[in-house]
């Protein structure tokens, strides 16, 4: 068993015990299908901005032996951790969340998508096992980068833009500033004070800032997303699955057509949940406004235009649960999509 190192549990944030998502209505895509999944993908996105991909042609080899690998990283001893350096922002963190003073009891490891830079950064926590860290990231990176390849362009197709790689070519520029997170919520102590179906925060409420976020875990329940009603649900778990998230980037894209899913993780009392998360991010010279294709009619743009480097320096000074987006819109998103 992985635990953080002297655990002070009154430092964090509880929450009441929520209803869990029911498994008959969490919308499913069946990327084998791609007639049906553009019209599925594109409901699911208005709807929730959260869907679960299945047939996604990811190999379970790729998973397992990258989950094997971050098992491994995870129970290494701290100080050996610590050798992959603070996360400033890439390298590896434990329980601050960012810089301004969020917290959640979880450790991770925030990696880059240049695999040079992350062999150079993980050599002296893996040493002779460091290219095989970096093999095994590389297969499993390679094939998610492939699948949120096909998401994004029958998402362009949903929507009807001529354009199909219109959003995956941001992902796909060799400029692009994707970046992949490994999160590891080491069960909780059993002196923690569980009462009243409350649960302990592993990483606060917030959005993605990117296109799309690429989620999977292991089968261990804490994923809980926020409805249009304000309501949570928790997300019942699905070890051969993959999770999206719609991103703040693509909220703006569509010029809120689509909306970034707000999301929470809870601590699990009893079992480790471990996650690999792909963020699909655009170039950092990339300006972000809504497609023209997008504001026929007389529709007017809900947000200034800006660069993706302005936005993530942004988002970044800002509190997990800020709404990140408010200083870039020029109308109300919510009162506009009422």
């Amino acid at each position: 068993m992985v635990v953080l190192s002297k655990p002070t549990t009154e430092q964090y944030s509880c929450i009441r015990k929520t209803p869990t998502f029911p498994t008959s209505i969490v919308p499913v895509v069946d990327l084998s299908k791609p007639v049906e999944a553009k019209t599925l993908i594109l409901k699911a996105c208005e709807d929730y901005g959260f869907f679960k991909v299945i047939n996604h042609a990811v190999p379970m080899e790729a998973i397992s032996n990258l989950e094997s690998q971050a098992a491994e990283f995870f129970s290494l001893p701290l100080t050996q951790k610590e050798k992959a350096g603070t996360p400033n922002p890439f390298g590896y963190g434990n329980k601050n969340i960012g810089r301004n003073g969020d917290l959640g009891w979880v450790e991770y490891l925030l990696l880059t998508n240049n695999h040079d830079y992350n062999f150079i950064r993980l050599s002296s926590v893996f040493g002779p096992k460091a290219e095989q860290f970096r093999n095994v990231l590389s297969d499993y990176m390679c094939a998610v980068r492939k699948m949120a390849c096909v998401i994004l362009e029958l998402m362009a197709e949903g929507l009807n833009i001529e354009q199909k790689n219109v959003f995956s070519k941001m992902m796909m520029d060799k400029e692009s500033d994707s970046v992949f997170r490994l999160n590891h919520y080491p069960p909780y102590p059993e002196n923690f004070n569980n009462n009243n179906g409350k649960g302990m925060i592993g990483f606060g409420e917030h959005t993605d800032p990117q296109i799309i976020s690429l989620l999977r875990s292991n089968n261990s329940s804490g994923l809980q997303i926020c409805l249009r009603d304000r309501s949570w649900v928790s997300v019942p778990p699905d070890h051969n699955s993959f999770f999206v998230n719609v991103g703040d980037a693509l909220q703006v894209l569509t010029n809120g057509r689509f909306r970034s899913v707000r999301h929470r993780v809870l601590a699990n009392g009893l079992k480790s949940r471990l996650s690999m998360i792909y963020f699909c991010g655009p170039p950092l010279s990339e300006r972000i406004a809504p497609l023209p294709s997008l504001l026929l009619n007389g529709k007017e743009s809900l947000y200034n235009e800006f660069t993706w480097f302005e936005y993530k320096s942004s988002a970044y000074a800002t509190r997990l649960a800020d709404n990140r987006l408010s200083r870039f819109e020029r109308i109300s998103a919510t009162s506009a999509s009422s």
